[in-house]
């Protein structure tokens, strides 16, 4: 009893945020980097989502899980960007315990959610290529709209249980995290108690989310790559590939940067060299920051619906105020 009390009255109230303390030249440059990549995620996403509203040719399921994943990636981005910029500019950031709970819980849901709904856009581009006919009835509204809504709530449940699962973690005296943000991995190697349940969890997470979907997609794909390739003209199959070649392209550099951080839980006791630290947290950084600025810049680019849209918004309102003028 008396060791549980003594737990208890050294349980951490706040966590100081240990990020690139040591390195305060690189600080700078990743500060001004970082909140310029944030400007161009909130603009390019944001267009994105006004384009899709604006424009009733893209009321279409494609264009509907392209402005989830855009509000998606600016959800995912507040929760943890405006304290990866503060801790660039303030050696040694503390953060409360629940401030701590409540950034974690919700970076790990947009992370979740982000998965699952990758591998739905993988599912529509599969049946608009490989059932063509049929599309209209098999992706029809109440059927996109409810896997959207499967991803999202998959996202908040996932975040649910890793968080609650850290939070009941005892912490007895250390409270520095060393990382930009309340990582979750970062977060583990703090605890003075069993984390066995928390690295299995985290397992069992990686299945669902990161195993599973990456399966779905590459079987989506196994099966568009051959109808593509059935196809008798070369500009037919230009054409059919550059529907699900921006997708694909996203899921790449986001299930690649996402692996890499995430496949193999590490022990709290893992030892690394500062260089090895000082990788992870940038592969961290580009997996939180870099990852969501090119997704509409990639969609962009390679889809002339898109870029057609924002000509026809943008030449429209030069109208309305030449008209006002």
């Amino acid at each position: 009893i008396s060791k549980m009390n003594e737990t208890n009255q050294n349980t951490v109230k706040e966590f100081i945020l240990f990020g690139l303390s040591g390195h305060p030249k690189l600080e700078t440059i990743l500060f001004v980097l970082t909140l310029w990549m944030y400007l161009v995620i909130l603009l390019g996403n944001g267009v994105l989502i006004t384009v899709t509203i604006y424009d009733s040719h893209l009321h279409t399921p494609m264009y509907f899980f392209l402005s989830n994943l855009s509000f998606l990636d600016i959800c995912y981005t507040t929760s943890s960007v405006p304290l990866i910029l503060d801790s660039f500019l303030t050696p040694r950031k503390s953060i409360s315990f629940s401030s701590c709970a409540i950034q974690m819980s919700l970076s790990f849901a947009m992370a979740g959610t982000e998965c699952i709904l990758l591998s739905m856009m993988a599912f529509d581009r599969y049946v608009a290529i490989c059932n063509p006919l049929r599309y209209p009835v098999i992706m029809s509204k109440t059927a996109y709209v409810s896997m959207a809504v499967c991803s999202w709530t998959a996202g908040a449940a996932d975040s649910i249980v890793q968080t609650s699962l850290a939070v009941q973690l005892p912490f007895c005296g250390a409270n520095v995290i060393d990382h930009f943000t309340c990582e979750i991995l970062a977060l583990l190697k703090l605890a003075c108690g069993d984390i066995t349940i928390n690295v299995l969890s985290i397992m069992g997470s990686n299945l669902v989310f990161l195993v599973f979907p990456l399966i779905s997609i590459s079987i989506s794909y196994v099966f568009i790559i051959t109808t593509i390739l059935r196809i008798p003209s070369a500009e037919g199959k230009r054409k059919a590939f550059s529907t699900c070649s921006a997708h694909l392209t996203v899921v790449i550099i986001f299930y690649g940067t996402i692996f890499f951080m995430y496949a193999k839980p590490k022990s709290k006791d893992s030892i690394k060299t500062d260089k090895e630290d000082i990788t992870d947290k940038l592969i961290s950084l580009f997996y939180g920051v870099v990852t969501p600025m090119l997704n509409p810049i990639i969609y962009s680019l390679r889809n002339k619906d898109v870029k057609s849209a924002v000509k026809n918004m943008l030449s429209q309102n030069a109208s309305l105020r030449k008209s006002k003028r």
